[in-house]
């Protein structure tokens, strides 16, 4: 009698990343729960222990609590190495780990690797994680350094420092998380609004962190040969720097006469340049979020959805895929077979997985700003706001985390941790499964539009 073996479970590995996100995010949970977490020595709501490592690994910013008003310098260490986790991904670490241990890395665990760091090669993984963690120990440390030139004199040697380094890490890994509560509670960047020093710092932080890691690479083997960048790479600066410069430009023009109208021209600049950079996933603000006009509001929230690039810090669709949508409509408008771009020609895959990943994102969008708004006394615009703050990982927020519900905040949570992942992967993880199928069924036309 034959024996049928029983089939091994192999997990993809889009569920061992995620499960490694799920994993530093539980841990994280249980130890902001702690007394020796918060400053007044008590135990914090579990729920709002995970909120805040699940915005911290997934490098949001959303909070429940004043980071500096509520948990203590313990609980703040434990947020900090959480982004820094949650910055270059928990494989990443590992393989810089197995690295120092001087242990062989398998070829499964350099595909993981080459998923998470998003890289479109295997080859040559192992020496891009080298770069990655020597890149991002490089930009922190610049950047903790011209910080403390202000925070310093401001703070003492230890706090300023402590200070430097705690903002440098968040602002990087585009995080969002700020101790400006020393000042005023949920104050952010606003009273540094006219510092270029700190606005300029910050700022490059952000968009360094941004852009990702594969640009940088690029970007460092052929130094400032533009035609010798990769598609990637090209697509992704010159998206950035329109963004960036169009964000400004029309930030600068909407609030003229509303946040900004006693501001000097060099404060408008400023404030206008560092709210055009700082929605593409970073979740720090020099200006007051709820004092915006509403045009300001929604070319925020337009911002917050693109997000920054591929294989970054940063959440969102993406700024890749944000481009290949736009050009997909272009050339449909057109009646184009083909999208072209750089004088290259784009995949029909791409354009496919691109406008899933658009309306996955909206979908989710909409059904959590539904259910917030059902079981909350909250505005539609408010919500809005923080579902796609949540999703887009970028942290800003309008007020609503703060006095939402349990539900609510759990519904933000799952949105957080999708945007991470990324939604696409994370339906993915849910539903993926092998298609055996080889029936090519008849095609058949239908009305659409």
């Amino acid at each position: 009698m034959e024996i049928k073996k029983k089939k091994k479970h192999n997990f993809t590995n889009t569920q061992i990343i995620a499960f490694s996100f799920f994993a530093v995010i539980s841990t994280g949970g249980l130890l902001l729960s702690l007394p020796i977490s918060s400053r007044s020595s008590h135990w914090t709501p579990f729920v709002d222990a995970l909120f805040t490592a699940t915005s911290a690994t997934c490098v949001t910013g959303l909070v429940t609590y004043d980071t500096f008003d509520h948990w203590s310098p313990f609980g703040q260490i434990v947020i900090l190495s959480l982004i820094q986790i949650g910055g270059l991904g928990f494989m990443t670490l590992m393989t810089l780990l197995y690295i120092f241990m001087k242990r062989k890395i398998s070829l499964h665990e350099r595909r993981i690797l080459m998923q998470s760091a998003g890289n479109v090669r295997i080859s040559g993984i192992v020496k891009m994680i080298q770069h990655i963690a020597l890149g991002t120990l490089l930009f922190e440390f610049t950047g903790a350094v011209l910080l403390s030139i202000r925070f310093i004199p401001q703070m003492g040697v230890k706090m300023g420092i402590y200070n430097a380094v705690f903002h440098s890490v968040s602002a990087f890994c585009n995080a969002g998380f700020d101790l400006m509560g020393r000042y005023e509670k949920y104050s952010s960047l606003t009273s540094y609004s006219n510092d270029p020093l700190v606005i300029l710092t910050i700022g490059g932080l952000i968009a360094t962190g941004g852009i990702g890691f594969l640009v940088w690479t690029d970007v460092t083997k052929h130094r400032f040969h533009f035609k010798n960048y990769t598609l990637h790479s090209k697509i992704v600066l010159c998206t950035t720097l329109i963004l960036i410069v169009a964000g400004a430009v029309l930030f600068y023009i909407f609030e003229y006469n509303y946040t900004m109208k006693d501001y000097s021209f060099g404060h408008r600049f400023l404030a206008s340049l560092f709210q055009s950079i700082t929605p593409r996933t970073a979740g720090f603000n020099s200006i007051n979020i709820n004092e915006l006009s509403e045009s300001s509001k929604l070319l925020t929230m337009m911002l917050m959805l693109i997000g920054g690039s591929p294989g970054s810090t940063a959440g969102g669709i993406k700024t890749t895929t944000f481009v290949v949508v736009i050009l997909s409509i272009v050339a449909t408008s057109r009646n184009m077979k083909s999208i072209q771009i750089f004088k290259r020609r784009l995949g029909d895959d791409i354009v496919r997985e691109s406008s899933a990943i658009v309306t996955i994102y909206i979908l989710f969008s909409i059904l959590a700003t539904l259910i917030i708004c059902a079981i909350n006394p909250v505005s539609l615009s408010d919500a809005v706001f923080e579902v796609i703050s949540a999703v887009g990982t970028v942290g800003l927020s309008s007020g609503v985390t703060g006095v939402i519900n349990p539900f609510s905040k759990c519904v933000l949570i799952l949105g957080m941790f999708g945007g991470r992942v990324g939604l696409l992967s994370f339906t993915m993880l849910l539903t993926e499964k092998e298609n055996h199928s080889l029936l090519n069924r008849p095609k058949e036309k239908i009305l659409i539009g």
